[in-house]
């Protein structure tokens, strides 16, 4: 990902998906930090995309839950 991904893009995508991609961002948020401990990190605007991208992520992935909960609860309610 080299840009800001969008959260209607996110939200296209299954929360497996969503998890998968999150991992690969911490790893890659990870490995900036290590680069930008040693001197090595040429791209530092790329740390402040890929925290963000994070946050877009598990904000995403939250509404998911609320709303699956909410849908629960909505159906026991009628039962």
């Amino acid at each position: 990902m080299s840009k800001a991904t969008k959260p209607a893009d996110l939200r296209a995508k299954s929360v497996d998906e969503l998890q998968t991609l999150l991992l690969d961002l911490k790893r890659e948020q990870f490995n900036l930090r290590f680069q930008q401990a040693t001197g090595q990190n040429e791209g530092v605007s790329r740390v402040r995309v890929v925290r963000r991208d994070i946050a877009r992520i598990k904000t995403i992935v939250a509404e998911a839950a609320k709303k699956n909960a909410a849908g629960a609860v909505a159906s026991a309610a009628k039962a």
